[in-house]
């Protein structure tokens, strides 16, 4: 198990060390008072995780303060609390909000170790050479600004990021396929009067459209231009239809947060729902049956990536670059990956994944061994493959990104009054 430590020993070692001292300051960064400087990072609760934090503490030095908020807090802090953090967690999707405040500052790829590894969709768009862009806010397409003071995106690299991409997944339903009794296939399914009272979607208004879009093209009902930039008229048809449904009762509930999507589901409160990876996880933690189901139709997607405020600078702007080049380094991809997410440099977190873990959570094959979550929390047997198969099979089959559309306070108003009525 000695190649899942991630060290500065082992960092320094060989070609490694060529590697790194091209990619952060000089002298490096750990030979100063490091142990002394904070890093105030927030973001969601998918990956603000405290094992990350206790991590960072051993292998670099320094602390690294979070604060795990919804998608919405995230938004309205990062856009209006420039003073209130140092590292922001956020989504592609966001950036599209903040990057105009001038609250982050645009990043050097030639700082970052691993950034020739970084997969095609954070870079070109493209998974594979072959491979259609999705609709929506694709990650390449707010990633990167011209220079270092750039405040419009640019269409291709340019060795400035907004963001360095960290964390991604293919999103679809969540089911509970033991009180459902019978295949699950389509987006449709969400609709269905057969489970009227037993279904619920997201209340966050920039992610949820996109589940209801997805659900309204399926049914036939409205065919978009752009699912992730709607025109008003297709707003309104799509909030009629979901106005009309909440209105018979197809709806338990609208969620929020991690917990009360898992709290739901493992209830049986509600079979099918909007749902995260890493809660289908906590769902199936507790032996329940809970499947992450691959429709027809496609999957809606995510990324999300590590952004600095503008005003970091000196040894702590150094310790963030540090902190980037080690979350792309293999422990932090492992320990996602081990939850159902994948990462921006999957060859990395390889390495700190077994065999049976890699091929499982990865390639889509079956597993060998019994498959745990980074707590221990069984998830699968042998012979069990996962939802949706390897990661090819899942991120080549996303539909659309989440996004921020033109008519973006349009939306959120016909959000909030589908949420109200």
């Amino acid at each position: 198990m000695s190649k899942m430590r991630y060290s500065r020993r082992a960092v320094l070692k060989g070609g490694a060390a060529a590697v790194a001292a091209s990619a952060l300051p000089a002298p490096m960064v750990w030979a100063q008072e490091i142990k002394d400087i904070t890093l105030r990072q927030f973001g969601t609760g998918v990956s603000n995780l405290n094992d990350v934090a206790n991590k960072v503490k051993e292998d670099l030095g320094f602390t690294l303060e979070m604060t795990a908020l919804d998608s919405d807090s995230v938004t309205q802090r990062a856009a209006t609390q420039p003073d209130s953090f140092d590292i922001a967690d956020i989504e592609y999707w966001i950036c599209k909000k903040v990057w105009p405040t001038g609250n982050l500052q645009a990043m050097d790829t030639s700082k970052i170790a691993n950034y020739d590894k970084i997969v095609g969709i954070f870079r070109s768009g493209k998974l594979t050479p072959e491979s259609t862009i999705a609709q929506g806010t694709a990650p390449h397409s707010v990633g990167f600004v011209d220079g270092p003071g750039g405040t419009s995106f640019a269409d291709e690299e340019t060795g400035w990021m907004t963001l360095i991409p960290t964390i991604y997944n293919a999103d679809t339903l969540g089911i509970r396929p033991d009180l459902i009794g019978r295949p699950i296939e389509s987006w449709t399914e969400l609709l269905n009067p057969e489970f009227k009272g037993k279904a619920s979607i997201l209340d966050i208004s920039s992610i949820g459209i996109m589940d209801m879009a997805m659900v309204c093209e399926a049914m036939g009902e409205i065919q978009y231009g752009d699912k992730g930039n709607m025109t008003r008229e297709e707003i309104d048809k799509t909030m009629a239809i979901f106005t009309e449904a909440k209105k018979n009762g197809q709806f338990r509930a609208f969620w929020k947060t991690f917990d009360e999507s898992v709290n739901l589901m493992a209830s049986g409160e509600v079979v099918i729902q909007s749902m995260w990876s890493p809660a289908i996880t906590a769902v199936k933690s507790r032996g329940i049956d809970c499947v992450y189901q691959p429709l027809k139709e496609g999957y809606r997607s995510w990324g999300g990536g590590i952004g600095l405020s503008s005003s970091l600078s000196g040894m702590a702007l150094d310790a963030a670059y540090e902190y980037i080049n080690w979350y792309l380094s293999g422990w932090v991809g492992g320990y996602l990956m081990r939850q159902g997410y994948y990462s921006a440099v999957p060859e990395t977190s390889k390495d700190f994944m077994t065999e049976n873990e890699w091929g499982y959570w990865f390639e889509g094959k079956p597993a060998t061994d019994v498959i745990t979550s980074p707590t221990g929390d069984v998830l699968a047997q042998a012979g069990d493959t996962r939802d949706g198969g390897s990661f090819y099979d899942r991120m080549g089959a996303v539909a659309c990104w989440n996004a921020v559309m033109d008519e973006n306070q349009y939306m959120v108003r016909k959000w909030n009054e589908f949420i109200a009525s």
